[in-house]
């Protein structure tokens, strides 16, 4: 199980989510681009900032809340702790 937070290009919006398989979920957030009617769409926060895998649902669903829960400070600084540049992450370059 993953937990993840997507932005858009501006970094101006942050998206928290859980997913078992974490390369499917970004196609479908990607599927959605534009579509007002879901949040990744309305604000088009497609890019991979972050990540980490969990042991399971239960535990990755207490982190999604508890960062949820974080000023947008404490996830910016989250973020920045992993990923300095806040490039998006290519997951096909990480499994090479």
């Amino acid at each position: 199980m993953y937990v993840y937070i997507l932005t858009n290009t501006t970094k101006t919006v942050l998206y928290i989510g859980v997913t078992n398989d974490l390369a499917r979920r970004l196609y479908e957030h990607s599927q959605s681009r534009g579509d007002t009617g879901k949040f990744t769409g309305r604000y088009q926060t497609d890019l991979l900032v972050y990540f980490e895998a969990c042991p399971d649902a239960m535990q990755a669903i207490a982190r999604e809340k508890q960062l949820k829960g974080w000023t947008r400070s404490k996830k910016d600084a989250l973020i920045s702790a992993f990923n300095p540049s806040w490039n998006p992450i290519d997951l096909e370059t990480l499994s090479d």
